[in-house]
């Protein structure tokens, strides 16, 4: 049997609560924050729209269009970082092309849902920030 979070022992069997999933769920996530600059480069670039959200006071639709591009870009990124992983426990320290070419997909999801993200915040912050940058010059 697994151990109940005890650091000691190694889980091999099933998680025996709903709060040791949720730990290993969270150790997951700090897990790709610590080791993907990636990752954290998308979440200050993430805190950065919330807070510029904030500042221009975006109404509840556009929340949800905010909060709908940049968890998406983390997804796509903790996805990526789920292929790169299991490529290289497959093929170790050897070139494999079919591991190229799953990492190199992997990375253009991110890319797009990085796309993504851009449009949505070229549609919610461009007309706010021009009134902001017309009332300061006129």
């Amino acid at each position: 049997m697994g151990s109940k979070n005890r650091p000691d022992r190694l889980q091999v069997g099933k998680n025996h609560s709903f709060w040791q999933s949720w730990l290993h769920a969270w150790n997951g996530l700090k897990t790709v924050v610590i080791e993907e600059r990636s990752m954290r480069t998308h979440l200050v670039l993430g805190a950065v729209a919330l807070i510029a959200g904030w500042w221009v006071h975006l109404t509840v639709n556009e929340w949800l269009w905010l909060a709908l591009a940049i968890f998406l870009v983390m997804l796509c990124e903790i996805n990526n970082t789920i292929a790169e992983n299991l490529s290289d426990m497959i093929t170790g320290p050897r070139f494999s092309p079919q591991a190229k070419k799953i990492k190199d997909i992997a990375a253009g999801a991110v890319v797009f849902a990085a796309a993504f993200a851009v449009l949505v915040g070229l549609i919610l912050f461009a007309p706010k920030l021009w009134l902001v940058l017309s009332h300061w010059l006129g």
